[in-house]
């Protein structure tokens, strides 16, 4: 026991833990003045049962994330549960995760859809980058903002990861013991997507080596230009291509769900963000998961098998996989026919009561 008190305190000492608070203290409140969009530009339409506002906040690499807000306008007396909704990967606030947001506070949830960094509204340079280690923090982040609010119960706070962010979401739910019910909906495990290619059809080292020396490579053409080569993002499909790639241009390319600041829209991801993503699995804690979790894919979606792999990883009688008859992948970012608000509202009240 002596033996373990002693490398715990070696262990805080090589952190600078044990040195005064007060000499280390920063404010986190130093935040990026960001320039946000008042008007009403959202891929849906906006609700009149709700408050809408801008909120911004600051994540632990001191990065301004911007966020929207909604209120339900009739709520009960007392604190209310939280939600905070990310995604899809590559999309924004305004499109799919503002969406499930809104209608989550029509049912009576204080909700935020925010930007992740380096994307959209959010602070942080270069743009276009992600980063399975920051992107997971944005949750926490949001956690933080949520459970500082004087109107929310900071026991009842939840998140929902669409797409890619479902992955994050699931992993944040591994880390933050704050988040007490997680919704991964038409989940992506970008990790092993990017390290395996899909249906890990790429799954072998030679591969991902090949993959580590074009990106390497790009990282010195990037830093000897000063610039940062991105990715062309859902052009338009060839009449052979996958079913799943039209899915996508059909949502991100036209005005069904379009816009401007989307990176999948347009914009193009940094070339080089797949580095981290080849190297760090995001889902190895899974299955020491102790609150809730809800995943939600469509039965003919070609990323089902990401959240049915992830389910067979989870453990307790708190986890529940709900397949959805007859939706492709992408149906879960709009179609308010499809997607199961009834079932996220039942799981959110029973697990953020």
């Amino acid at each position: 026991m002596k033996r373990i008190t002693i490398l715990i305190a070696a262990f805080f000492n090589l952190f600078g833990l044990t040195e005064s608070l007060a000499q280390n203290t920063q404010s986190n409140r130093n935040m990026e003045q960001l320039n946000l969009t008042q008007e009403w530009d959202k891929t849906f339409p906006k609700s009149d049962k709700v408050n809408h506002k801008k909120v911004t906040f600051i994540n632990r690499y001191g990065i301004t994330l911007a966020a929207d807000l909604y209120v339900p306008k009739t709520t009960a007396v007392g604190k209310l549960p939280a939600i905070a909704v990310s995604g899809p990967f590559g999309a924004v606030k305004e499109q799919s995760s503002g969406l499930y947001a809104q209608t989550l506070a029509e049912r009576g949830f204080l909700t935020i859809a925010f930007d992740p960094s380096f994307t959209g509204e959010s602070g942080g340079q270069p743009r276009s980058v992600a980063s399975p280690d920051i992107n997971i923090e944005d949750f926490s982040a949001a956690v933080d903002y949520l459970a500082t609010r004087p109107d929310v119960d900071v026991e009842r706070i939840g998140i929902i990861g669409i797409c890619g962010w479902g992955g994050f979401a699931i992993n944040a739910a591994a880390g933050d013991t704050r988040i007490k019910a997680t919704v991964a909906s038409t989940m992506y495990d970008i990790s092993r997507c990017t390290a395996n290619g899909y249906f890990d059809a790429a799954d072998n080292a030679d591969a991902r080596y090949k993959m580590r020396q074009e990106f390497n490579a790009q990282r010195t053409e990037d830093y000897r230009t000063g610039t940062y080569l991105r990715t062309v993002m859902n052009p338009k499909p060839a009449d052979d291509a996958p079913q799943f790639m039209k899915d996508y241009y059909d949502y991100y390319k036209t005005e069904r769900g379009y816009h401007s600041r989307s990176i999948n829209s347009g914009l193009g991801w940094n070339k080089t963000s797949n580095l981290a993503f080849l190297n760090t699995p995001i889902l190895s804690y899974a299955d020491e998961i102790r609150s809730a979790v809800l995943l939600i894919h469509g039965e003919k979606a070609h990323s089902r098998y990401f959240s049915e792999d992830t389910f067979k990883k989870l453990k307790g009688d708190n986890k529940e996989l709900m397949i959805i008859p007859g939706a492709v992948h992408t149906d879960l970012y709009d179609r308010t026919d499809i997607i199961p608000f009834d079932k996220l509202e039942e799981f959110f009240k029973e697990y953020l009561k």
